[in-house]
């Protein structure tokens, strides 16, 4: 990313946002939204060698969404920044910083719209699909997940009308709840204790839907409304014409996806989208602390 910067102060826009409970949003043509992440790490003394890795930046088109501006900078270090694609098309930002005192901070801010109609979903050759439809250590179904996988494929034969169903299961099978799971807990352990957060949602609808034969893949992104990242699933229904489009299901909220969703990342679970990893040379821990303000600053609706 090119214009990236190291600061030593930070340099936020005031940004005035639209209320989001506001907004009929089935009948929203057309969006636009600003986000503003920060991450912040201190340490009981200096570090050396710091190497982070952020996925915090959507591809520049994904579907209907857009990216139109991004501004990203480090305050209290400076150091080497660069950028890559991974696999999957996820942007990868990757920072390198020789030294830090006590602190360093990465921000970003985004500027993103969506356009409501007519809906365009990603689409995705047989190839491209290919890796969604492997399991993975958080997604291996136990002989609870690979039933339901069983008994759902067998009442609903449509794609479709099986991943709306797999959607529904797994809200039903849950209760959501902070501190039961963590970002390590697979599927079927999330599943076993029937309580836990949206990536734990997430990864037991992966689980059915690829042990019923659908491939589907992770989402990493945000939901107006809510203070963290949100996780979600699309589901890859054949398409018409060939190939797959990448339908959005929330099992959390038991919903489709809708213009209240901002897509950042896409993997085959959590590990491959986690927003923020790295690594440094120093004999303790530091403390992360992280926030996020992101909003509306433009809801276009469609003519009646």
């Amino acid at each position: 990313m090119s214009n990236l910067q190291f600061l030593a102060e930070p340099a936020l826009d005031t940004v005035e946002l639209i209320d989001h409970r506001t907004v009929t949003w089935n009948q929203v043509r057309h969006s636009s939204y600003w986000l503003h992440k920060r991450f912040q790490y201190t340490y009981p003394g200096p570090i050396r060698e710091l190497r982070q890795r952020l996925v915090v930046v959507p591809p520049p088109q994904f579907g209907d969404q857009r990216l139109n501006e991004c501004r990203a900078w480090v305050v209290g270090a400076r150091g080497h920044e660069s950028s890559a694609i991974d696999p999957f098309g996820n942007q990868i930002l990757q920072f390198y910083v020789p030294e830090v005192t006590a602190s360093v901070t990465f921000e970003v801010t985004l500027r993103i719209e969506r356009t409501g109609y007519p809906e365009t979903l990603p689409w995705l050759s047989a190839e491209e699909a290919a890796p969604f439809r492997a399991t993975t250590a958080l997604t291996q179904p136990d002989a609870r997940l690979t039933n339901a996988a069983s008994t759902l494929a067998w009442q609903y034969r449509s794609p479709h009308e099986l991943a709306t169903a797999i959607n529904t299961w797994v809200w039903q099978a849950m209760r959501y709840g902070w501190g039961a799971t963590t970002v390590n807990t697979t599927a079927a352990e999330a599943l076993a204790i029937g309580q836990g957060l949206c990536q734990d949602y997430a990864h037991i609808m992966l689980a059915i839907c690829r042990a019923a034969g659908l491939p589907a893949r992770y989402v990493s992104g945000h939901l107006l409304g809510e203070g963290g990242s949100h996780a979600w699933v699309e589901v890859l229904l054949p398409s018409a014409g060939g190939g797959f489009m990448a339908v959005p299901f929330d099992p959390t909220n038991h919903r489709r996806a809708n213009l209240s969703y901002i897509t950042i990342a896409v993997g085959r679970d959590y590990y491959d989208v986690s927003p923020t990893s790295g690594t440094y040379i120093a004999p303790y821990q530091g403390q992360l602390t992280a926030s996020k303000r992101a909003g509306l600053t433009r809801v276009e609706y469609a003519a009646v």
